[in-house]
């Protein structure tokens, strides 16, 4: 890996945990962006679906079901947009779950650089076993 490579997963990194600051939730704010071409092509947090109250738990502090994943929703802009994630990369401040693994494959995403490993690897294994490139990068 290129030191300019390193300078801009850096970079883009800093940026997705600046966008997490959006979430509305409390236990977790998580951000991340898609890269294709040297270009950020999407954007996405964790939060409730458009239209629905911005409260990610409930009174008991218990993430509800309906919560998107950064990563989903920042997936799932590219879907409406004119734009695709193919062999795009993912950046991201948590390392994605087992069930946005599947769609980050099914995007084309050919690299996921994360910040901080989530509590279940089963996602980041998955995407590895699959041929995704991943870097894991703790230091900004």
């Amino acid at each position: 890996m290129s030191k300019k490579q390193e300078k801009y997963d850096k970079a883009y990194l800093r940026m997705a945990k600046e966008w997490a600051k959006l979430s509305h939730c409390k236990r977790k704010q998580v951000g991340a962006l898609i890269v294709k071409n040297n270009t950020i092509i999407s954007d996405g947090y964790n939060g409730t679906p458009s239209g629905f109250t911005n409260a990610c738990e409930d009174e008991d502090g218990n993430t509800h079901w309906y919560v998107l994943h950064a990563e989903a929703n920042a997936l799932l802009k590219v879907v409406r947009s004119t734009q695709n994630a193919e062999d795009g990369t993912l950046y991201i401040t948590l390392s994605p779950c087992k069930e946005c693994s599947k769609l980050i494959i099914q995007a084309g995403i050919k690299r996921v650089v994360y910040q901080n490993e989530y509590k279940d690897t089963a996602g980041i294994d998955f995407l590895k076993d699959f041929g995704i490139e991943i870097k894991h990068i703790e230091e900004l």
